[in-house]
């Protein structure tokens, strides 16, 4: 953003120099041409007036001194002839004297009592220059006449020195507008920077930088604090959300205990006709105890730290299938493991496990004797799948849609679920920076997938099937 608002205020200030130099360039160029023009023609009148009083006195021989003098003084080139075209002297000593120069232009008009101005290039050095040729005559008499000329590279060099000038200037210009960008950038940038750390802090949930409310211009400073007042009131409500959560979950636990030991020490006392009522009772608080230890992982996730790390899929997965195999042998199911090595992929710590765990026990909860419980990994663009995939009832498109519901289960459901796993899960894939989605398996039964981000520069291993 720096460079943004710099380059933007730069940009700005280097259109206007360019608004004002280029117009003022011209107009000096201009200028300059014109001051020469006029100089030349004022300069050559007055040296054609000396000119033509030494060709009426016959005094010639001042001539080549009187031109040499003025050509030294000012690098001109001074020609002069006489009546007749005649050269009378040359201060470059190019033209003999007595060459005859009456067919040029400019030396014919000026012979006829005209003067000439233009740029031609030179017929002795070649190169071009701006001259100006008068007459050198007293009235109607003509007696003579006076070629002043220069180069234009004396002219191209005053103008090249200008523009030179005119760009120094300029870039001294930008040179004190971008330090000024420089700190007025800063002096805007520094509490949005601090603000975009804060935010970035109390999206994580550790909020312990607050941002300055003394920086910058008055608008940010009151979004400073404005934004402290939030987030420092959010926070306290987020803490004694998540320790209300853990203490209610906590402080539960023991009265159901009780409850539960209770319930069966009435056992013996009681009519068997009552016993399946009795059973079913300890089952609900069974089912209870175990939402309550669901509140509770919930709870001390949403305080734990979530920054994900680089986990080897490959090995907990591996792991994993193999600490569930026993289990799902005593009911009849198989697990089985396939697809090519994964290698390391970002998650935050432990959340791998929870993740396998609860899929594989909601898996094996509806699979059918017989059946196989697949854990796949699959390479997708920009990404790594695990897939894992029971052979059970599946779930309708609606229940699909709100499986990650807390606390939901199946209309039909006859197992002593909590409906806390999947909203763990979805709770642990999203702290990783992942997504689980669930999909109908072929043929029958769920397939839930949970697409994480790979770790670049990390080596694979092979995946052995079960």
């Amino acid at each position: 953003m720096t460079r943004r608002l710099l380059a933007g205020y730069l940009g700005l200030v280097l259109l206007v120099l360019l608004g004002l130099e280029i117009p003022f360039g011209l107009l000096f160029a201009r200028a300059e041409t014109s001051r020469l023009s006029n100089s030349m023609e004022r300069d050559a009148g007055m040296l054609a007036e000396l000119a033509e009083e030494r060709i009426e006195e016959n005094n010639t021989d001042e001539l080549p001194e009187l031109a040499g003098e003025y050509a030294e003084r000012t690098g001109a080139r001074v020609v002069v002839v006489d009546r007749t075209g005649a050269v009378l002297t040359d201060s470059a000593s190019t033209t003999p004297a007595g060459a005859d120069l009456s067919a040029q232009p400019d030396i014919a008009t000026a012979l006829r009592n005209r003067t000439t101005v233009g740029t031609s290039p030179d017929p002795d050095s070649g190169t071009e220059t701006r001259y100006v040729t008068v007459p050198g005559s007293s009235g109607e008499t003509i007696r003579g006449a006076l070629r002043l000329s220069y180069p234009t590279d004396v002219l191209d060099g005053r103008v090249r020195d200008i523009w030179f000038t005119l760009a120094l200037t300029g870039l001294g210009v930008l040179a004190a507008a971008a330090l000024i960008a420089l700190a007025l950038a800063r002096w805007i940038i520094r509490p949005v920077h601090a603000l975009e750390r804060a935010t970035t802090q109390l999206a994580d949930g550790t909020l312990t930088n607050l941002p300055a409310t003394d920086l910058g211009p008055p608008e940010l400073r009151r979004l400073a604090a404005s934004f402290t007042h939030t987030a420092t009131r959010l926070q306290h409500l987020l803490a004694a959300q998540r320790a209300f959560a853990a203490e209610a979950s906590h402080q539960l636990k023991t009265p159901l205990t009780a409850l539960r030991i209770r319930l069966e020490n009435f056992e013996p006392h009681l009519d068997p006709a009552v016993h399946d009522s009795l059973d079913e009772a300890i089952g609900e608080t069974e089912r209870l105890g175990r939402m309550i230890q669901g509140l509770l992982s919930l709870a001390r996730l949403e305080a734990a730290a979530t920054t994900p790390e680089a986990s080897d899929l490959d090995a907990v997965v591996a792991d994993r299938a193999a600490t569930w195999a026993p289990f799902a042998a005593e009911h009849d199911v198989r697990i089985a493991t396939t697809g090519r090595p994964a290698g390391h992929v970002w998650a935050i710590p432990g959340a791998l496990e929870q993740i396998i765990d609860n899929l594989l026990a909601n898996a094996l909860r509806v699979s059918p004797s017989g059946s196989t419980v697949t854990l796949a990994v699959r390479h997708v663009p920009h990404g790594i799948e695990l897939h894992v995939i029971d052979q059970g009832p599946g779930m309708s498109e609606t229940e699909r849609r709100r499986a990650f519901d807390r606390f939901w289960r199946a209309s039909d459901t006859h197992h002593d679920g909590t409906g806390l796993g999947l909203p763990i899960v979805r709770h642990l894939v999203d702290a990783s920076g992942g997504a689980i989605t669930l999909h109908p398996a072929p043929g029958t039964g769920l397939d839930a997938r949970v697409r994480l981000r790979p770790v670049a520069g990390h080596p694979t291993r092979l995946v052995a099937s079960r």
